[in-house]
């Protein structure tokens, strides 16, 4: 197989099965990212998901395992193993997925962290306590096996414990955990918190950026870049200077790899400013058949570039979304994932989250007494600033969007994060805020649905589009409004928080679980769509409802008059035993 140069390293390139000539391989392993014995394990289809495979343990050295599996392969005739075959092999040189963890249980847990004092309605205050509680069992501890013999794991070794999102998402994941850390803060379980931020600072050092998540196959690509925001609400909780002094370094570092790698000049009206964008590279291992049978038949052109718009839609954190497709929300009726153009698109919420990252960095310098470095900052934050509103914002709209590379122009359909800059005090007047609050109310058409904001108003079977409502994008929007001043907005920002947060209780009601995402259009139903199925656990959606439980609990009710008290775990599942609840996606 040939090898190409790429940054002055060596770089695999793989060949089969994709039928690519330039694209890198996710991963320099010939288990989990390239070769002949990762094509026939996800071809043959032996799992229902393609990320079990990739997360399968060896227990034997990889050459080995790559030798048996060229002696086996040699005696076939067409050099391609049977399921059985297949099967028999996984079963003597893999374990399955998640054998890579310890036990462990956050020694920082306590029964009753202050917040819970704020919440008035009983039913809610009973379930936060159900939440908190949910921290324990998505703790997870790396092995030292994974330190000392990394050849025989995917698994990214990290040096402390952490709390993961739950279900297939067995790793860390990168803009997961922003949330699930502010959940942790409210919790009081600051010395989890802190080490989950010191993994991604060692991850920076050794990468350079944040990996999507905690698996080799996610080695290039990351994820929206909220590190800096995770160690501003460590900071406020713990006004501890001398961490805030030693991450400080690490912070520019990932800083720089964003704006060396993931940058784009925009010219507009004989200027050109400087914004971010998705832009990754390869394919996906995790996700490999799916990739495969979606680019059958085009041309090994076409092909490499939907491998890297896929990749880059899943770097977004919004893998995937109608607003990634070729004519966006305009005319895109008849478009699908092939449609795919990620890196077409400025993204508002990025570009938000950008310039949040900015001020901060600035303060975080400023706090210090580091003048010239917080001058620096601040002005790449006033750099941004007028970038953001030269090109995102409309002022005939009076809302952000994001902008087409391909046809110069903005794209005006609703997401949510057309009001990404609010929440990230990244406009010039307050007057832009209030406007894009009427944006929301009158003209988006968002507000209609009683169990959420939709992450989109397209159905297209993606699950980054309607009915599904994502937790992280309630919490930008909510707190975004909360903080804007005018009373209008902040009313909006409860009545938003107190849908979403009746929406979660009630599936916690019915499925006594927490999922990835809620469907707008059905009281505590989980959301569905998308690639695989809906998930439980969930580490965002524990740590946003914490949050807004934390910020509006002396108002919010859990609207549920057959339940005047938070029913016990035995009676949940009594009831679910007795009413057969379906869970249905």
């Amino acid at each position: 197989q040939p090898f190409v140069i790429m940054n002055g390293s060596v770089v695999l390139v793989f060949l089969l099965g994709f039928g690519v000539n330039a694209l890198p391989s996710p991963c320099d392993s010939e288990i989990y990212c390239t070769g002949e014995l990762l094509r026939q394990v996800q071809t043959a289809k032996l799992f229902d998901d393609d990320k079990h495979y990739v997360d399968m343990k060896l227990t034997a050295a990889p050459d080995v395992v790559l030798e048996a599996f060229r002696n086996l392969t040699s005696r076939e005739r067409n050099r391609v193993l049977p399921p059985a075959t297949l099967r028999e092999f996984l079963h003597k040189f893999f374990d399955d997925p998640g054998t890579e963890f310890e036990p462990w249980t956050p020694t920082d847990w306590h029964e009753k962290p202050r917040f819970l004092s704020k919440i008035k309605d009983p039913d809610l205050h009973g379930w936060a306590e159900e939440l908190h509680l949910l921290w324990k069992s998505l703790g997870r501890k790396i092995s030292a096996n994974v330190s000392d013999h990394p050849e025989l794991h995917s698994m990214i070794y990290i040096p402390n414990p952490v709390i993961v999102p739950g279900g297939r998402f067995r790793e860390f994941y990168y803009w997961d955990s922003y949330w699930i850390i502010n959940g942790l803060l409210l919790s009081e379980m600051t010395d989890t918190a802190r080490g989950m931020i010191e993994n991604f600072l060692y991850l920076v050092d050794r990468y350079g950026f944040i990996p999507n998540g905690g698996r080799i196959y996610y080695e290039r690509r990351s994820q929206p870049p909220f590190l800096t925001l995770m160690v501003k609400s460590y900071y406020d909780a713990t006004k501890d200077k001398d961490f805030l002094m030693k991450a400080i370094p690490t912070l520019e570092k990932e800083y720089r790899f964003w704006m060396q790698n993931r940058s784009v000049a925009v010219e507009m009206r004989g200027q050109k400013w400087v914004l971010n964008h998705h832009r990754s590279f390869p394919y996906r291992p995790e996700s490999y058949t799916d990739d495969l049978e979606l680019a059958e038949e085009l041309s090994p052109e076409a092909k490499e570039k939907l491998y890297m718009e896929l990749h880059s839609g899943a770097e977004s954190g919004w893998d995937f979304s109608s607003r990634w497709f070729v004519g966006n929300g305009q005319s895109s009726s008849r478009t699908t994932l092939r449609d795919i153009y990620t890196s077409a698109l400025v993204p508002t919420d990025l570009n938000a989250l950008m310039c949040l990252n900015e001020r901060t960095v600035a303060g975080f310098h400023e706090a210090l007494g580091e003048k010239s470095e917080a001058m620096q900052y601040h002005q790449a934050y006033v750099n941004r600033l007028a970038a953001v509103q030269e090109v995102l914002w409309d002022p005939e709209k009076g809302a952000w969007f994001d902008y087409n590379l391909l046809t110069n122009r903005s794209e005006v359909a609703f997401y949510p994060t057309n009001l990404a800059p609010v929440w990230a005090g990244c406009f010039n007047s307050t007057d832009m805020a209030l406007r894009s609050l009427q944006y929301l109310k009158q003209a988006s058409g968002a507000l209609q649905y009683p169990n959420g904001v939709p992450t989109s108003l397209k159905d297209s079977g993606q699950q980054w589009d309607l009915p599904n409502a994502w937790p992280p994008l309630q919490q930008l929007l909510i707190q975004g409004l909360s903080e804007t001043p005018s009373e209008e907005a902040q009313e909006l920002a409860f009545e938003l928080a107190q849908r979403w947060i009746r929406t979660n209780w009630l599936a916690y009601i019915k499925y006594e679980a927490m999922f990835e995402k809620y469907d707008v259009n059905g009281d505590g139903k989980p959301g569905g769509g998308g690639e695989y199925e809906v998930q439980l656990g969930f580490g965002w959606s524990n740590g946003v409802a914490l949050q807004l439980l934390d910020e509006f609990g002396d108002r919010l009710t859990s609207a549920a008059a057959a339940l005047s008290v938070f029913p016990p775990l035995a009676l949940v599942s009594m009831l679910l035993i007795v009413l057969s609840v379906p869970l249905q996606p």
